[in-house]
């Protein structure tokens, strides 16, 4: 999935986001990890204000998405930090990553791996990542949880209100298949200009994703409510995953 139109209005989205505490909690189990440089790449960056924290701590970034809309606001945002040369953006679908070379860790964050698709799609996401991670390695990454789908998403709409435009999102929850349908429809006040998006979301069972991690050489060494940071609650909106990668993709095959 990649945003086109809507990339403009995602930091509006978003405006809510901790993205202090998100990075905190990141730079804390990386330093946990003994993870305090090398390269690291940020798996669905979006945007970026996540990318441009990693890459201000000293981080070798690659920052990889498939929208280049969104690709395009991120690489303002590092022009304007002074960060250009030393961020690499590669625009890549996951399911068909290819990174040259091994990486000290991996994020994903912000629902990026509920995008990915159905269930084997999401197996795909994780093999790739594992594919390239070193020994030791560490990847974290969140995901909307089933209850979120549930219970908060369901069929339910709203409205973003930017500067020069509206946007509507509408929900449509799929009990079968796990899945939410989501409709945007952008219309800019000046121009009167229509644009309408579709993409969706699926939520996995914590035990399928352990299972897929463990698959492809990853230990799960914590998990947090991707919220709070705290403990997992039953009604944990999101999950923030810690894996360990335990061996090379060398020495296993």
């Amino acid at each position: 999935m990649a945003y086109n139109e809507f990339a403009y209005f995602y930091d509006e989205l978003n405006s809510a986001a901790d993205y202090d505490a998100l990075y905190q909690y990141i730079q804390g189990e990386l330093k946990a990890h003994d993870i305090q440089d090398g390269i690291l790449a940020d798996l669905g960056c979006g945007t970026g204000d996540l990318t441009l924290m990693l890459t201000q701590a000293g981080y070798d970034v690659i920052g990889i998405d498939q929208s280049e809309e969104m690709l395009s606001v991120l690489r303002e945002k590092a022009d304007e930090l002074g960060l250009t040369g030393r961020l690499l953006l590669l625009r890549q679908n996951l399911l068909q990553l290819d990174l040259y070379g091994t990486i000290r860790a991996a994020v994903s964050t912000f629902d990026t791996l509920n995008h990915i698709g159905p269930v084997d799609q999401f197996e795909q996401a994780i093999r790739k990542a594992a594919y390239f991670m070193e020994k030791g390695g560490v990847f974290l990454f969140d995901l909307n949880t089933p209850y979120k789908h549930q219970h908060i998403l369901a069929d339910r709409s709203f409205d973003i209100e930017a500067e020069d435009a509206q946007c509507h999102w509408t929900n449509h929850y799929e009990p079968d298949t796990g899945r939410v349908d989501i409709a945007i429809d952008i219309v800019y006040q000046d121009t009167g200009e229509h644009f309408q998006e579709n993409f969706y979301e699926y939520s996995y069972p914590l035990k399928t994703v352990e299972t897929f991690l463990q698959r492809y050489g990853f230990v799960m060494t914590r998990i947090a409510d991707g919220e709070d940071f705290g403990p997992v609650r039953p009604d944990s909106p999101r999950w923030i995953i810690t894996a360990v990668k335990q061996y090379t993709q060398e020495a296993k095959t």
